[in-house]
């Protein structure tokens, strides 16, 4: 077999190798894809609308996000799993919203 035959087949082979685009994928765009998806799923499993996942993740990719969310969605409903409901940050909408309605913390209200 001619050596140019070998090499063409070769690379024939190779562009229909979705390995070959994982491997010249930028190893920090493959990180942040990860974690995007990451904390999208962190998100749908906290009981957290997708929106406010998008506020609180403003630097992250919302398809990525969108698709993690996804995931776990699909992941809790097929394995009749409850969410969690958040204990920690508020979404900042959330936040404003119960000051400009009067709520908040015990030190406010005492000092009214």
């Amino acid at each position: 077999m001619n050596p140019r035959h070998f090499l063409l087949a070769f690379a024939l082979l190779l562009t229909g190798c979705d390995q070959v685009t994982a491997l010249l994928a930028d190893p920090k765009a493959v990180q942040r894809e990860a974690d995007s998806k990451a904390v999208g799923a962190a998100c749908r499993h906290a009981l957290r609308s997708i929106e406010d996942c998008y506020s609180l993740n403003e630097k992250m990719s919302k398809a990525a996000i969108f698709a993690g969310w996804k995931d776990m969605d699909q992941y809790m409903r097929d394995n009749k799993i409850e969410g969690i409901p958040p204990q920690g940050l508020k979404p900042p909408e959330a936040a404003a919203m119960e000051d400009k309605s009067g709520g908040g913390t015990d030190a406010k209200k005492k000092a009214d």
